[in-house]
């Protein structure tokens, strides 16, 4: 489904987010040809700010692609699009509030459910795969933990290209049915999605399929600073626009990056302020390389062993952005917390009767690391809190058992 009308991107190149290395954007990249680290998309802001105010978005198509000035696709016949993004940002109801302890403050749910393929993941692959048909690319390959993957498959089947994922066999069943509706080659891998990284990295080498992997190409992040932007527009623009906190689960950490870098372009834009959410990873116990790097004032996590736990999106071992993340966490004057499977599942529970949603195991992990922090003093009560739900319950496992 492709855009046609009003259009213009002002990307300019792209840049490594470690060694500074400047790379074209006009030709299929993945990762720092120098160092071997994350790329991003570079805009040339100073034309954005003058040709474009916040008030243009207002009369504008009702999906991330609002946005294209901040977008990496050239033309728009190119964009493929299922509808993703503008999803709600919603304010509980005050003994939603309190049971997190924010007797005082505000409680908002970025609510990422209502994507296509029911998860935050469309953003980024719908950014990926319509950079990828761009630049001429035919087939699409991925690890993933489960909804990534299926994401992928939907978007490259709604621009005619191959998809090859690859997921760990324990993956929610959904998601491989996801695969196989839209016509995916999938594999299932005996272990985690760093081994289905493993495989794709060797598939992809032979065969010619281009690697969508997290952060290992420059356009998946484009897709979820969207996130960003859309705290900023719903919150009103301006200084005070975003919340006091925001509340991420965190595997390979495109949302948190994404919206990170999405904040500041707003500033340069002169559409937000200087003052920054706290940024809060949430992991859990059974998989937080993050949380112990930040514990340890690193800025590279060590790969966690044995890694387990029933939030599948946060099941990730190692991430090639790890630095990325931690930057982001210490910048905000944010932390880092790791919650239980107990806490998960009650979390999914408590979630359903206070708020009318039933989240994904990953979603629910924020609000335990919501009432955790709270019950810590990290949280004085009085914030305005957004949990990012990044995707819906019902693809997963259920959290109690019925008859």
């Amino acid at each position: 489904m492709a855009i046609t009308g009003e259009w213009h991107s002002y990307m300019t190149h792209l840049e490594c987010t470690y060694c500074g290395e400047r790379h074209d954007a006009d030709v299929p990249q993945t990762v720092c040809a120098a160092c071997g680290k994350v790329l991003y998309a570079r805009y040339d802001l100073a034309a954005v700010r003058r040709q474009v105010k916040p008030h243009d978005f207002a009369g504008r198509r009702w999906d991330m692609w609002r946005y294209w000035e901040l977008l990496p696709v050239r033309d728009p016949a190119n964009v493929v699009t299922l509808g993703e993004g503008m999803t709600p940002l919603l304010s509980a109801r005050r003994e939603a509030a309190q049971a997190l302890g924010l007797e005082r403050g505000e409680l908002l749910i970025k609510e990422e459910g209502k994507n296509p393929t029911a998860s935050f993941k469309a953003r980024g692959l719908s950014a990926a795969v319509s950079r990828a048909k761009e630049l001429g690319v035919e087939a699409v390959a991925l690890p993933s933990a489960g909804n990534a993957g299926s994401a992928a498959a939907a978007y490259a089947a709604a621009a005619g290209l191959e998809a090859h994922v690859a997921m760990p066999r324990d993956v929610p069943a959904m998601n491989r049915v996801e695969g196989a509706v839209y016509g995916a080659d999938v594999t299932l891998i005996d272990g985690l999605i760093n081994d289905a990284g493993k495989y794709i990295r060797e598939q992809a080498a032979l065969h010619g399929w281009f690697d969508v992997s997290t952060l290992k190409e420059p356009y998946r992040q484009e897709g979820k600073k969207t996130m960003g932007i859309e705290l900023a527009e719903q919150g009103g623009w301006g200084d005070d626009c975003l919340p006091d906190a925001i509340f991420y689960p965190t595997g390979g950490g495109t949302g948190i990056v994404g919206m990170w870098k999405a904040f500041a372009e707003l500033e340069a834009l002169g559409w937000i302020g200087s003052k920054r959410p706290k940024m809060i990873v949430v992991q859990a116990e059974g998989c937080a390389p993050i949380v112990r790097a930040f514990e340890r004032g690193e800025r590279h996590a060590e790969p966690w062993q044995n890694a387990h736990t029933a939030a599948a999106g946060i099941r990730v071992p190692v991430a090639i952005g790890d630095y990325l993340i931690l930057d982001a966490v210490r910048a905000s004057g944010g932390t880092a917390i790791a919650v239980g499977e107990d806490e998960i599942r009650q979390a999914q529970l408590d979630m359903g009767r206070l708020t009318g949603l039933y989240p994904a195991p990953e979603g629910a992990a924020t609000w335990a690391g919501a009432k955790k922090l709270r019950a810590q003093g990290f949280l004085r009560g009085d914030e305005r809190v957004a949990l990012f739900d990044t995707g819906m319950g019902i693809k997963y496992d259920p959290p109690v058992r019925l008859g």
